[in-house]
């Protein structure tokens, strides 16, 4: 029985993992066990029977969020006992945060079988707020080097310019220990927004302003725009631009994730990041393996028709223009 409970999966799915000797990125599917986190490789559209790695989690340290990657905001890091570093990135903010808080509470089991404590045990200043210098959050944000990172997003077709998510605000705020949880990385941020150090941008963060209460001004999202006041616009200003190409990608999204998905001419299977949108409905991949934050690939979904694959993987009714995917 004790063996069943140490062989049990606790959580499986892709993530994105940087190599140790070589620093480049290659997806992985991993497979969280009571005790240990395996990692396999996938080929020919299948995983490997044997596994790439594995990593021990007594006494590992977790830090989630994890930003010293510019582009790559959704990266964790995990440091074994032997000071071994893995970073793992996942497809989403909220994969990255379900995968962050199961791998925390397999290490704490681990910690509280061995008589130690547990990482929720530690008690939070409740006064730490209130002793917060807004002007030094501020400027710490806006710093060049270890500051917020700005760039362009879109939102209803709107590209806007020099400003970031509510949700890399909230990143920002834990990751540089300024607060320990999001809920108070919010409360912080609203009082930023409510002493007029940042801004709204776009519609969705004004909307969110004009009828949330007091606590919950600002939006920990990642489709809620803000950016600096108008008085520290030294590092660039907003601007609005629409473009057609812009279009496609101001739909709401409605899903994110890992996919294996076949090439067109050598018809091999690589991983690759979904996006799925809606209004205009559109389905967008990314490489995850490279930097590049511009999809690789993408298709409306206007009069699309999607199947079910047969055992052999090929569906009924194939035609040449068919995307395959692997779910």
């Amino acid at each position: 029985m004790a063996t069943d409970k140490k062989n049990a999966i606790l959580r499986e799915g892709f993530l994105v993992k940087r190599g140790h000797v070589v620093h480049n990125w290659k997806a992985r599917w991993f497979v969280l066990m009571p005790d240990k986190l395996l990692y396999y490789k996938y080929e020919g559209g299948k995983r490997d029977s044997c596994q790439r790695g594995k990593i021990l989690l007594k006494d590992c340290v977790l830090t989630c969020p994890f930003l010293e990657y510019e582009n790559r905001p959704l990266v964790f890091k995990l440091q074994t006992a032997h000071k071994v570093d893995h970073y793992l990135e996942a497809c989403s903010r909220e994969e990255r945060d379900a995968w962050a808080a199961d791998v925390t509470a397999a290490v704490d089991k681990l910690r509280t079988a061995d008589g130690g404590k547990t990482t929720n045990q530690q008690e939070p200043d409740k006064s730490q707020l209130h002793n917060i210098d807004l002007s030094k959050v501020l400027d710490s944000m806006y710093d060049v080097h270890s500051g917020i990172k700005m760039s362009n997003h879109v939102e209803q077709g709107s590209t806007y310019s020099n400003c970031f998510s509510g949700s890399a605000v909230v990143d920002w705020l834990v990751f540089m220990q300024l607060v320990l949880t999001r809920v108070e990385a919010v409360t912080l941020a609203s009082a930023l927004l409510e002493e007029g150090f940042l801004r709204t941008v776009g519609m969705r963060s004004v909307e969110a302003l004009r009828t949330a209460g007091l606590s919950e001004q600002f939006m920990d999202d990642s489709t809620a725009l803000y950016s600096f006041s108008d008085s520290l616009k030294k590092r660039g200003s907003v601007k609005a631009e629409t473009s057609l190409s812009a279009v496609e990608l101001s739909g709401a999204v409605v899903k994110r994730g890992y996919l294996l998905k076949q090439g067109h001419r050598r018809k091999n299977w690589k991983v690759r990041l979904f996006v799925l949108r809606s209004e205009p409905a559109f389905l967008h991949y990314y490489d995850p393996t490279k930097d590049d934050l511009s999809p690789v690939g993408g298709f409306s979904l206007r009069g699309c028709l999607v199947s079910s694959l047969n055992d052999n993987g090929v569906p009924s009714g194939e035609s040449p223009s068919q995307k395959l995917l692997h779910f």
